[in-house]
């Protein structure tokens, strides 16, 4: 047994702000309070790294001592959104398999991501999460699953203390390869009990549950179809250990479904009851193919969905019924899944899809309400996430926050007498502003803390040398009956 180390240290933590900054003049800022509501014409008060008051800026007091104001003009700005289920590595194996199922597309991606290097994983985070918050987003987990060579999840850490996003990775395991009967080849699985001594000190070297936290870590044996009953238990009495949270996918389609059926003679529920993930502690990626069994008990025992409709709908694996998962009491999330999957690092576009899908699918458009969706990518995220300290902009929440640039927005024109459906039902492009515990991370459009142009440079390097491989593996998996 060998413990992972990183090749590259991780960074020490980013600093937090100290100093009292005022945003002014902000056209309309959704605060996702009941109570607060959208406030027209608004101000914030941010102190260090939370919000100390939000209001009318006709309200705000001349007596804040502030060591800044910045003018956020013609800006609608809402809560950051918050991200539960992502693949960020899959940045480096865009449309490759884009006309098949789920096993099929993976294994057109395995001998590819056997491939990988640690900085290759650097490089493809760093980009996922640049996409991430230029398209509003602040908060996002990741599950990695491939180690192949020398990449740990530290290459992951180290990305997102460079760009300054809030982090929740999870140290994702393989170790059922197809010599025993799993779905990936065994160059890409790890030996179990390496696997979990390198969680373990993960959670012990990274793991911050304080309030505000940047950094928390979550584990996430991959799916039933690439780890054994063992490695679910242990890494859930893991995870227990350490008080940390737990999240694999689950139901996600017909062949996973058969996957449980042949190789365990049992349902989803029956199966995450049997390795002891049917706890609060525990949030499930996908659930397409879900039962009204399954909601009875994911309502029961607290359990939490990250809902990804572009990604099933792109890979032909189902639609989450959210209307009937909702109403059952079970809460959800929004996730943009694997790069590769859903092809877009984009929450705004998952709100609008989840959306559109329940309304066409029950033909009824309270399906899903549009602040339904608003609240899946913000609240619901965060309950995901186990955090209560973020999706809202009120007093003694985070000072995570995004804005989008009303002067001269085509997509935007006609539509702002209504931020929240503005953002849902429009495409208002990049944000204008980022702020990520309270630090600035986009300004005007531009990041603060990366080079996007240097970035994209490197990545499309290494993005070419490792879809070369996956297009040499497409062809085989086209034909495979899996």
């Amino acid at each position: 047994m060998s413990v992972r180390t990183p090749t590259v240290p991780v960074p020490a933590k980013r600093a937090v702000p100290s100093d009292t900054v005022v945003y002014k003049d902000i056209s309309a800022l959704i605060t996702n309070n009941d109570s607060l509501g959208e406030i027209v014409d608004a101000a914030m008060v941010v102190k260090g790294n939370e919000i100390a008051w939000v209001g009318k800026q006709a309200d705000l007091q001349d007596t804040w001592n502030a060591d800044k104001v910045v003018s956020m003009a013609n800006t609608i700005v809402s809560p950051g959104l918050i991200n539960t289920h992502n693949h960020m590595n899959q940045t480096l194996v865009r449309c490759i398999g884009t006309d098949y199922p789920l096993f099929n597309w993976l294994l057109s991606l395995y001998p590819g991501m056997a491939t990988y290097t640690g900085e290759d994983v650097f490089v493809s985070a760093k980009l996922a999460m640049a996409e991430l918050i230029m398209n509003g987003c602040t908060t996002s987990s990741d599950h990695l699953y491939v180690y192949a060579n020398d990449v740990t999840l530290d290459d992951t850490i180290r990305a997102s203390r460079e760009i300054g996003m809030r982090f929740q990775p999870v140290r994702g395991i393989m170790t059922m390869g197809a010599s025993r009967g799993g779905l990936p080849p065994d160059e890409v699985v790890e030996d179990l009990e390496s696997a979990l001594a390198d969680t373990e000190r993960l959670i012990q070297e990274f793991h911050d549950d304080a309030k505000f936290s940047m950094l928390r870590i979550s584990v996430g044996p991959c799916a039933p179809f690439t780890v054994e009953n063992e490695c679910m238990t242990r890494g859930a009495d893991l995870a227990r250990k350490y008080k940390v949270r737990l999240h694999t996918h689950l139901a996600e389609n017909t062949q996973d479904l058969e996957y449980c059926r042949k190789n365990y003679d049992c349902t989803p529920a029956e199966y995450i009851k049997k390795v002891g993930w049917d706890q609060d502690d525990c949030w499930f990626a996908h659930c397409t193919l879900v039962t009204k069994e399954e909601i009875q008990l994911f309502a029961d025992r607290g359990i939490g969905i990250a809902h990804c409709p572009s990604s099933n709908c792109r890979l032909a694996s189902g639609i989450l019924p959210s209307r009937e998962v909702l109403d059952g009491g079970v809460n959800i999330g929004l996730g943009v899944d694997g790069a590769a999957s859903e092809d877009s690092q984009n929450l705004l576009e998952q709100m609008r899809w989840a959306m559109m899908l329940q309304r066409g699918r029950l033909q009824d458009v309270k399906g899903l309400k549009l602040r339904e969706a608003f609240y899946m990518a913000t609240k619901g995220g965060a309950k995901n996430l186990g955090r209560d300290d973020i999706g809202e902009l009120s007093p003694g929440f985070a000072a995570d926050f995004v804005a989008w640039n009303t002067k001269g927005n085509l997509s935007l024109a006609g539509s702002l007498h209504d931020p929240v459906s503005s953002l849902v039902l429009c495409t208002p492009g990049p944000v204008y502003y980022a702020v990520i515990n309270g630090e600035m991370i986009v300004d005007k459009g531009k990041f603060t803390t990366i080079d996007v142009e240097s970035l994209v440079e490197d990545h499309n390097k290494r993005s070419a040398r490792i879809c070369a491989i996956c297009k040499e593996s497409e062809k085989a998996a086209a034909h495979l009956s899996v």
